[in-house]
């Protein structure tokens, strides 16, 4: 278990409190997904609370990873962003933020070293 694990084995690591098992979890890099079967509501929430990895699951393994408008990935060394549905469209997508300043703007009034035109605006600025 040096290696992330993409199956067909499932390790089993015993412990004697949910506590133990969220400090396992914890102490070792983010997992892509964490599967937790349990009924006890107050144990769920504290391994939602307490953990942090890519997706979560509860009393289930694979309707996680098929159920397409639910975001699948990975957070920290098990990857970065997700798939599906829009979040796979935002994932698999170049967005390209662009900024353009017009070359005449009032940027430079503002800025270091301030002058009369700075005066000025702020005089008309502190009236409104």
């Amino acid at each position: 278990m040096q290696e992330e694990i993409f199956g067909p084995i499932l390790p089993l690591v015993p412990y004697d409190t949910i506590d133990e098992a969220i400090a396992y979890t914890n102490a070792r890099p983010r997992p892509l997904s964490l599967y937790l079967y349990d009924d006890n509501r107050a144990t769920i929430n504290q391994v939602l609370h307490e953990t942090i990895s890519g997706g979560v699951a509860v009393n289930e393994t694979l309707m996680h990873l098929a159920c397409e408008s639910l975001p699948f990935g990975g957070v920290g060394a098990s990857g970065m962003g997700a798939y599906h549905g829009i979040e796979g469209f935002k994932t698999f997508s170049l967005m390209k933020p662009i900024f353009e300043q017009s070359r005449f703007n009032v940027r430079q009034w503002l800025s270091p070293p301030y002058g009369k035109r700075f005066e000025i605006l702020m005089k008309i600025m502190l009236r409104l």
